[in-house]
């Protein structure tokens, strides 16, 4: 599709400079062409689009996750003030039980009426506390297994915390040569954000890697080949600039979806990267580094987030 782009302001200008002397059909093969571009850079769009919409979804992912967590924890911490506030009324009961074992076992012998009123009142007492107890068994059964629960979902947030800490190292080292020359590794919400400048990555106006671009990008594929629980979203982002006549894309969607898709190619080029885990999305002028600073809004980002469907569905479970 970049080939096509490049080439289409050269051919239409052959073909309104020779528009008299070419041939209709030799015209008609060039106006297939260029409209075979308009589709293909439409379909990047609409790509970018629903990888916008895929980011926006597993960040919901996450925050619903946290959330699930925190509930958990506050039905955990209520379950545990119920448990201790029947496990005291189970004491004083069993305390009375007793007492009334006593007065029972004085009054045993007599056969008056007052006596077998104190034998009904033992009796529902003792039903009393039998139903006390087995609530209270419930409830710590109950307790229990959501400190189970509880405890498994958070040894397992904790290993993935773990893991992007341990990844984020990784990357950091096999990128040393280039932090401080336009490019930062940073984490924040769980996900490792790789951001690259266009200095480092594309000439002026191009959507072609350089090969100091290609360098960084085949490090840090090869530094995130091997790990299978990972979505990797690459994100174009241009300045406020307008696209000048001539150019072989539309706008700033057109130039930072390009520059997005050329950055996975390489990714794929490099390592075994799995392409199902990789998403090339264009934010175009929308999301800004820095409103004062247009170098570092023109950039490409590489999101590396650890995939969530696991402990998602371990969440539903409980």
């Amino acid at each position: 599709m970049i080939q096509i782009q490049k080439t289409l302001p050269a051919l239409l200008g052959v073909a309104a400079l020779l528009s008299a002397c070419v041939p209709a059909r030799k015209y008609e093969e060039i106006n297939a062409r260029y409209k075979a571009a308009q589709e293909s850079e439409s379909a990047a769009l609409a790509k970018a689009q629903q990888a916008e919409a895929a980011l926006k979804d597993m960040d919901v992912t996450l925050e619903d996750l946290r959330r699930r967590r925190e509930m958990l924890e506050r039905d955990t911490l209520t379950l545990g003030t119920s448990l201790r506030h029947m496990t005291m009324q189970y004491d004083k009961i069993n305390a009375l039980n007793n007492e009334l074992l006593s007065k029972y076992n004085t009054l045993l012998a007599g056969g008056n009426a007052e006596n077998r009123k104190l034998l009904t009142d033992l009796e529902a007492n003792r039903l009393k506390l039998q139903n006390k107890e087995d609530s209270l068994n419930v409830l710590s059964s109950s307790l229990a297994d959501r400190e189970a629960k509880l405890a498994k979902l958070q040894a397992e947030l904790d290993q993935k915390d773990q893991a992007m800490k341990a990844l984020k190292d990784r990357v950091s080292q096999a990128l040393t040569g280039f932090e401080g020359k336009g490019l930062t590794v940073t984490e924040k919400n769980g996900q490792i954000y790789v951001s690259l400048e266009n200095k480092l990555l594309f000439p002026s106006g191009s959507t072609t890697v350089d090969a100091k671009g290609r360098e960084a990008l085949s490090n840090l594929a090869k530094a995130i080949a091997n790990e299978k629980d990972l979505n990797i979203m690459v994100e174009g982002h241009t300045d406020t600039d307008k696209v000048l006549g001539g150019a072989p894309y539309k706008d700033n969607w057109d130039l930072s979806v390009l520059r997005a898709t050329s950055v996975v190619r390489i990714l794929q080029e490099s390592a075994a990267v799995d392409p199902r885990r990789i998403t090339a999305a264009g934010r175009g002028e929308y999301l800004p580094a820095d409103p004062n600073d247009k170098a570092k809004n023109r950039r490409i980002e590489v999101i590396l987030a650890p995939d969530l469907k696991q402990l998602y569905e371990l969440v539903k479970e409980h």
